[in-house]
């Protein structure tokens, strides 16, 4: 059986938004961003994922996704986010088939608390439906 070969194309400016963040968070931002490139690599037919800054915050783009963005705000100091396109399905869908699972912001994003243990199994539906929206973007429930 051969691997397939994936490659993380990361622009410079994502790791200088990472050092910036406090160290509490910094650790939580990181894992989150480990989590999702594993998610991608573990994803059928993403070859390539791309880390590069949208409105100055970490964001992951494959060819078929939907840009997804992470982050930590200083006015909100104790949870940090994931933000999806707000006229996708994505979040909607997630609040559908996760409902109480996660704490959304309206369409746009799934909020974690500092102090919460992330439900990893359901965040990675939610990981992998977001990188390959344009297919799945026709199926019910995004295929999760």
């Amino acid at each position: 059986m051969q691997l397939k070969k994936f490659e993380v194309i990361t622009d410079s400016r994502v790791e200088e938004v990472f050092s910036n963040y406090p160290d509490n968070v910094r650790d939580k931002m990181q894992f989150l961003r480990e989590f999702i490139i594993e998610t991608a690599e573990e994803t059928e037919g993403i070859t390539k994922l791309e880390e590069t800054l949208k409105w100055g915050e970490p964001s992951f783009v494959t060819k078929n996704g939907s840009t997804f963005r992470i982050d930590w705000k200083e006015k909100t100091p104790d949870q940090y986010a994931m933000y999806f396109h707000c006229s996708s399905k994505l979040v909607d869908t997630f609040r559908l088939v996760f409902n109480h699972k996660f704490q959304y912001e309206g369409k746009r994003a799934i909020i974690f608390q500092l102090n919460q243990k992330l439900p990893e199994a359901e965040l990675k539906e939610c990981i992998k439906a977001s990188l390959t929206y344009h297919k799945v973007k026709g199926l019910i429930t995004l295929g999760i």
